[in-house]
């Protein structure tokens, strides 16, 4: 009997009529994977090969707009999904929600940076996992809950550590090769990548919950590894390293066939000449390497990069890793072609919206002093005060990781008159936000001053940072970016700006909340042109604790965990 090794992972889901989606899984041999959803509906495919691993991405139609549909999954016309054992541990049915066509509605839960080893013991050392939480809190209190479960999760960067490996993973790489040999305890080809993925995705409650929650995905940096494509020095430096070619080629591999792929609707899976290849052949891993090959030598060659439209809420997922441009004097976070999607997308009013959502991993306003300070060793690294201050800046450019939109001064002004011009006019949105991760902590800032020729007079703009998913945050680096915000901190910012003759900053911003730290997701309730914003942390508390009158906003998961509410506001009232 063919059997199951990962998913299902629900993935894309139509806005526009609300009757179709695709459901992504992992088998151990070639077969014809079905979902057959309860009423009526479903799809097959036939499974492709990568590297000896097999996979199907399944197209699903027939489905009843603004319905709850369940769902099975058949390998080779036997059920493998839900699992045998799914009903005596807890979990409910798997389900596909469809929208009405024509809502104005949508809920979208956002975070970023899940590091998925698993605990040792009892503790885990990374704290409860947001994401376990938030499934638990969707199987414990499923009338309460599922009114407000998400419509669709993003996770924006970080979802694998391919330089960071739990010590499980760590014990089947010694068993597998020698770990004195580079690179060492870090991941070296698709295979091992395929493993992550396993101890990562595998886990009961992230499994239930990716099957139910439609998701949208970007890589970051970890996706590969730590600071990818920080300078053109670094990148010269890793294609030197001999190990280097086999990790870059199976870490775009594997987020092509794990990610990237679940991210295209139907019609750009149909469009798309690579997905063709690999599925007509036998065997699609040198096509697929090639494309590797070719996506990191020519990043423009390549577009990671997707809009999705929920209704009234256009949703810009920017890659903000390959698409950069480095050479120092041109540096650039988006190459020109990447940057005049994403202003096309942006400023399409062929379909009007009400909500623009930029996700970008990288925060587009960090505080004032950590922004000046990559600002003026963007300058420094490209040469402004002489040789000795650039080798300086690009040695601090690495230990401190120094590349987020500050570090690409040109690109950061660029993106704030493109939100400035989508923010203005009749039919601009109510609300600009830039949702993004990284940093390990969560905020809310606001710009307050714009220049006079690039201002939105419509559209609320907001930068919503929301990170770890699961991970943490040593105590010395909270204590930075609580600096990086205050009174002292700004005015060493603008010293700073000042060695590096950076000039006046384009616009001014403040933070109106947080920051918060711990493990932590974000979520958007967006109803026509209203906004709300809540914040939930993942805490171990006590059990059978109830708030708000006795309705319970907590869901319990392992150890004891919730998901409990940290703040909620309005991003649209006066």
């Amino acid at each position: 009997m063919t059997r199951l090794r990962l998913g299902p992972v629900l993935r894309y889901v139509d806005w526009e009529r609300g009757d179709a989606a695709t459901v992504w899984v992992e088998t151990d041999r070639p077969c014809t994977a079905e979902v057959v959803c309860a009423g009526g509906g479903g799809g097959s495919a036939e499974t492709f090969q990568i590297s000896g691993h097999h996979y199907a991405l399944i197209p699903v139609t027939g489905l009843r707009p603004g319905t709850s549909t369940p769902y099975e999954v058949l390998l080779g016309g036997s059920r493998v999904w839900p699992l045998p054992d799914a009903e005596a541990s807890g979990f409910p049915p798997s389900t596909i929600n469809t929208p009405e066509p024509g809502a104005d509605s949508a809920r979208i839960t956002f975070g970023s940076c899940r590091w998925a080893a698993p605990a040792e013991g009892e503790k885990d050392p990374a704290g409860p996992d947001a994401l376990d939480t938030l499934a638990a809190r969707l199987v414990e209190h499923p009338e309460g809950a599922y009114a407000e479960r998400p419509d669709y999760l993003l996770l924006l960067g970080d979802q694998v550590y391919a330089d960071e490996i739990s010590k499980a993973t760590r014990r089947w790489l010694a068993a597998r090769r020698d770990l004195r040999e580079p690179p060492g305890a870090e991941v070296a080809d698709y295979e091992e990548y395929t493993h992550l993925y396993y101890e990562s995705w595998l886990d009961p409650e992230v499994r239930w919950l990716l099957s139910t929650v439609p998701t949208c995905m970007i890589f970051d940096d970890h996706d590969v590894i730590d600071d990818w494509n920080t300078s053109a020095a670094w990148v010269a430096d890793m294609r030197a390293t001999p190990w280097w070619r086999e990790r870059i080629l199976s870490g775009l591999m594997s987020y092509w066939v794990y990610q990237h792929l679940g991210n295209l609707s139907p019609a750009e899976l149909a469009a798309d000449p690579l997905y063709a290849e690999v599925c007509a052949g036998p065997d699609g891993t040198d096509a697929l390497r090639a494309f590797a090959g070719r996506a990191d030598q020519d990043p423009a060659s390549v577009r990671w990069s997707y809009r999705r439209d929920f209704g009234n809420v256009r949703l810009l997922m920017v890659d903000t890793r390959a698409a950069r441009v480095l050479k120092e004097g041109e540096r650039a976070m988006l190459d020109e072609e990447e940057a005049s999607w994403l202003a096309d997308q942006a400023l399409d009013d062929t379909r009007p919206y009400d909500h623009l959502l930029i996700g970008t991993s990288l925060p587009w306003l960090l505080p004032p002093l950590i922004h000046d300070a990559e600002g003026w060793n963007a300058a420094l690294a490209a040469g402004l005060r002489g040789r000795r201050w650039a080798r300086f800046a690009e040695d601090l450019r690495r230990r401190s990781d120094l590349e987020h939109w500050a570090a690409f001064p040109a690109s950061f002004e660029r993106l704030a008159r493109l939100i400035a011009e989508a923010g203005s006019g009749p039919a601009a949105p109510a609300t600009v936000c830039v949702l993004s991760g990284d940093v390990h902590h969560a905020y809310v800032a606001e710009p307050t001053a714009w220049p006079d020729d690039a201002r939105p007079d419509t559209a609320k703009v907001f930068q919503l940072t929301c990170s770890p998913v699961h991970n943490g945050i040593p105590s010395s680096i909270k204590l930075g970016f609580r600096f990086g915000w205050s009174g002292p901190g700004q005015r060493l910012g603008r010293g700073l700006a000042r060695h590096g003759r950076l000039g006046a900053p384009l616009l001014r911003w403040r933070r109106s909340a947080g920051p918060w730290f711990g493990n932590q997701l974000m979520t958007l309730t967006l109803r026509g042109r209203s906004a709300e914003l809540r914040l939930d942390q993942a805490q171990q508390v006590q059990t059978g604790r109830k708030e708000d009158g006795g309705h319970s906003r907590q869901g319990r998961s392992k150890g004891g965990a919730r998901l409990v509410m940290a703040m909620t506001t309005s991003l649209t009232q006066e």
